[in-house]
């Protein structure tokens, strides 16, 4: 039996078979090495890749907020300076901001002392939701000696602020009685002299579901001088500080890390705590206003807690690398696929915009000259989008021997300023076939515009109708740039009457305006993308050069004018790139229909 056994043992199957094992389980061994190695190294990578996404995820969604509250805010700038001639307006004014931003708890209006005389030396008018997010808008006024913002630190430095800036986070005991965020900008008068400082509240509430423990991972949140905003230990926010915290470790690294932090540097740290334990920290400040930083910390032994434990049994090892190698896998296919999908949904995006860029140009009057048996009129266009759809417009139409037309600019850009525009557009054709004056077209516009406008957006609008017959412009003005009527006597700009743009207040009456217009005249209505123009320095083109470029294209005719216009504009931004539509339109009466 020994010598069978014997002769099975050497014979050649055997040992190769044998061989095959031991190879096996050599490679096995040395393959779980690796792995581990380089899961270990993997692990690494994730965690920074991991780090980098949980700051900007974190970065964007405050964005969100902060921005969100700084577009609204800056679009209503020439309301809240108007209210300082219109008192009785502002709890109005107040109202309309927070009804119309649901992000705000509370806003007000606080002035100089005894700005209003009859108010007293401390007046500041508010409102703000009765109950947090959702209650009734109530008003108040708050301003006393008990509540003496005049020596507030909010209200001194906004006072001396440009524009608009986010204040440190405090606890709001007289207006919204909550913890919030306040952004604050100086109240002018015409003149331009600061009288008071508007401030919007936004609760910091959400901030500390958004920071904290999870998944082994700690996030803070720290303010411009240091504060604890939001961190897993509830106790510390708003009570400590970034220096109290580096001064209760020996590691000096995080005495570094603060300082970087409190500097707004982004970065990496490797840190340890007293007990010497190391954890992995990144840091980056909040883009924006606010002044806030933020970090994630990634504690080394919740980082390799399972390899360590795999390490200690090679079978355990190598079912964990084995799902190791699955998970990975199933990552990277995830990661392609998500790729994929992002490149089809930029392809799709992007033919979509190419469609609505298409429906929009095809919106606007392309056909030139419009009128060919028309001799009394000669017209050129020309709309330039600084994107791939944009927010301005203009159009016209003959009826009744009278040329209605008209030239607006959408604030904001993309695709919200081009819906904004296609409703514009068709309101004034819909409108102006039903009557003559442009001040009730310009007033039903405004109401219709008005009562749909959640995002606060509006329109700078020029209506104009010309007589054929008489050469009479009737024309109301939105806020929007003042024509220029081209003649033998130079360049001249449209008288304009103040009148606010479209969309922003409901029931405003537009006010109509004349001028005579001859034979041989040019009008020539544009948007601020001419004069705002800017090139590599950021200097402005201006509305001196765009009037010296019109005095030098006296006698021509409409086209050639836009024509050295677009020229003169693209030889001044010299390849810039474009920060706002381009739009112009020149309108000549060549003859009256009377003569």
């Amino acid at each position: 039996m020994k010598n069978k056994f014997s002769q099975w043992f050497h014979s050649l199957q055997t040992r190769s078979s044998l061989m095959l094992l031991i190879t096996a389980a050599v490679l096995i061994e040395v393959t779980g090495l690796v792995q581990y190695f380089f899961a270990r190294d993997g692990l690494r990578d994730e965690v920074q890749q991991r780090a980098r996404t949980e700051l900007q995820v974190r970065n964007l969604q405050i964005q969100n907020i902060a921005g969100s509250v700084e577009t609204a805010i800056d679009n209503m700038q020439w309301i809240i300076d108007w209210s300082v001639y219109n008192p009785d307006s502002i709890y109005s004014t107040l109202k309309l901001i927070i009804k119309n931003n649901p992000i705000i708890t509370g806003c007000a209006m606080a002035f100089e002392p005894d700005y209003f005389p009859e108010q007293g030396r401390w007046y500041e008018p508010f409102a703000g939701r009765s109950d947090g997010l959702s209650g009734d808008i109530v008003y108040r006024q708050i301003g006393s000696a008990d509540h003496d913002y005049l020596n507030a630190t909010w209200y001194r430095e906004a006072l001396k602020a440009e524009g608009g800036m986010w204040t440190e986070p405090y606890i709001d005991e007289a207006g919204s009685k909550m913890m919030v965020c306040s952004y604050t900008m100086p109240i002018h008068d015409h003149s331009g002299r600061v009288v008071g400082v508007f401030c919007s509240d936004v609760s910091i509430e959400w901030l500390v579901d958004l920071f904290g423990y999870n998944d082994g991972m700690y996030t803070f949140l720290a303010s411009s001088t240091g504060r604890l905003l939001a961190c897993p230990d509830k106790n510390m926010v708003m009570t400590t500080t970034l220096q109290e915290v580096s001064e209760n470790y020996h590691d000096t690294t995080i005495t570094r890390v603060k300082t970087a932090m409190l500097a707004h540097d982004s970065g990496s740290a490797t840190i340890h705590n007293n007990d010497g334990e190391k954890s992995y920290m990144y840091y980056a400040p909040v883009e924006g206003g606010t002044g806030w930083t933020m970090a994630v910390i990634f504690p080394d032994r919740e980082i390799y807690r399972g390899l360590r434990t795999v390490g200690m049994n090679l079978i355990v090892f190598m079912v964990i690398g084995l799902a190791l190698m699955v998970f990975i896998m199933w990552r990277t296919v995830r990661g392609f696929r998500k790729l994929s999908a992002v490149n089809a949904e930029k392809e799709r995006i992007a033919s979509e915009l190419h469609i609505a860029s298409a429906i929009q140009k095809g919106m606007l009057p392309k056909t030139f000259p419009p009128y060919p048996d028309l001799d009394e009129v000669a017209m050129y266009g020309l709309l330039v989008p600084a994107k791939e759809v944009g927010g301005d417009l203009y159009d016209f139409h003959v009826r009744d021997q009278k040329l209605f037309f008209c030239l607006g600019d959408v604030s904001g850009k993309g695709v919200p300023a081009s819906l904004v525009m296609a409703v514009t557009r068709s309101l004034f054709r819909t409108l102006s076939a039903h009557t003559d004056s442009p001040e009730q077209v310009m007033t039903q516009m405004n109401n219709a515009m008005s009562e749909m406008n959640e995002s606060s957006m509006f329109v700078t609008l020029f209506i104009g109708v010309l007589d054929l017959r008489t050469g009479v412009l009737a024309y109301s003005n939105a806020g929007h740039c003042p024509p220029v009527l081209m003649n033998a006597a130079g360049t001249t700009p449209f008288a304009m009457d103040a009148n606010i743009p479209v969309g922003l207040m409901s029931n405003w009456q537009y006010t109509r305006q004349e001028v005579s217009v001859t034979s041989g005249d040019i009008i020539f209505i544009y948007t601020d993308g001419i004069t705002e123009a800017e090139n590599g320095t950021h200097e402005q083109f201006g509305e001196e050069r765009m009037l010296a470029t019109l005095q030098g294209s006296l006698g021509k005719e409409p086209r050639a004018i836009i024509d050295d216009m677009s020229g003169a504009v693209h030889t001044f931004v010299a390849g810039a790139d474009p920060s706002d539509d381009l739009t112009m339109l020149a309108v000549q009466l060549t003859k009256t229909i009377q003569s």
